[in-house]
């Protein structure tokens, strides 16, 4: 069986996937930087990721059952991301590629997404709803690549909710936090969309204000969700009018929000039309969906020289050519 290691390292998560080059999941290791009050620094992620690292590629091998004599290419995420955690997974995966004398593929993690969205799911051509911590994007595939037809103008929704846990003193990361909390009832929050983009910076500012007036946390992290979450279905039902296209794929960190799923599988049908949301173990970041963008984009023929990787903190999707579809 022909193997592909995937080395993710792009924010908070530092993670190990093993999968074949056929599509199957061989094992998934991660190692997630948390607090209990505070937020991301950089510079201590990446100190997280030094610690870890070794532990994680050694509980992704033994979970395979191989050795890295076993793995055939290794390939990293280049893009986009925080540059001291970028790095130690380039330095890392460099590391490898040179001891076992390995082909190396760098490997953008936005794409990664969509492409382990479509293995999972088995979508055929979806518009792709991406909300992570940084990114809020819908995006579809035309002319040879991913086209962004609308984005957060100003914070990424996973970003928005981490800053607003992280000022009430909830800590990191905040999703998951807020989601568990939103029981209580409606207070109106500002519902920003603009055209196909929208913003949740004025709903931040909003609901931090309300904070300090006294309203319940409950209420607060009730109404982030459903006001945020229905812009995104406003946003990603029209562009899949716009394009007709009869499926939405969710991708992302934020994917995993069970409310968000069923705000937008209500949408789809609706239209008549197909949700697909990545299950809870690939929707956020991990290793798995790095290893299988390497596979895609080395069966294509891309080469990399191993001493001229890099990593490219900036690039956006739409930047990215696609060799393999």
């Amino acid at each position: 069986m022909r193997l592909c290691l995937g080395i993710e390292s792009t924010a908070h998560t530092f993670g190990c996937g093993i999968v074949s080059f056929d599509g199957d999941i061989i094992a998934n290791a991660k190692a997630q930087f948390v607090t209990d009050k505070g937020g991301l620094i950089p510079s201590e992620v990446a100190r997280h990721h030094e610690e870890v690292k070794e532990r994680v590629l050694k509980q992704a091998l033994d979970a395979a059952k191989v050795t890295m004599a076993d793995i055939e290419l290794i390939s990293y995420s280049a893009a986009p991301g925080l540059s001291p955690s970028l790095l130690v997974g380039l330095k890392f995966a460099q590391a490898l590629a040179n001891e076992h004398k390995k082909p190396l593929i760098g490997a953008n993690h936005s794409v990664a997404h969509l492409t382990i969205g479509d293995l999972i799911c088995k979508a055929k051509d979806p518009v792709y709803l991406y909300v992570s911590g940084p990114n809020t994007q819908v995006i579809a595939f035309a002319g040879k690549k991913y086209r962004i037809m609308g984005e957060t103008l100003d914070v990424g929704l996973g970003n928005m909710f981490d800053k607003f846990a992280r000022e009430i003193g909830l800590g990191f990361p905040g999703g998951p936090k807020i989601e568990k909390l939103a029981i209580g009832k409606y207070v109106e929050l500002p519902y920003s969309v603009k055209g196909m983009d929208v913003s949740f910076a004025g709903m931040l500012t909003k609901a931090l204000r309300f904070h300090k007036t006294g309203v319940s946390t409950d209420d607060l992290c009730y109404s982030l969700q459903e006001t945020a979450f229905a812009m995104l279905a406003e946003i990603a039902e029209r562009a899949m009018a716009h394009l007709d296209k009869f499926e939405l794929l969710l991708i992302g960190g934020v994917a995993a929000n069970k409310r968000l799923g069923n705000m937008l599988d209500d949408m789809c049908k609706a239209r008549g039309a197909k949700f697909h949301a990545v299950p809870l173990e690939f929707s956020g970041d991990q290793g798995v969906m790095i290893a299988w963008q390497g596979v895609l984009q080395y069966v294509a023929g891309e080469r990399l020289d191993v001493e001229q990787a890099n990593i490219r903190p900036y690039e956006r999707i739409d930047e990215v050519n696609v060799s393999w579809r």
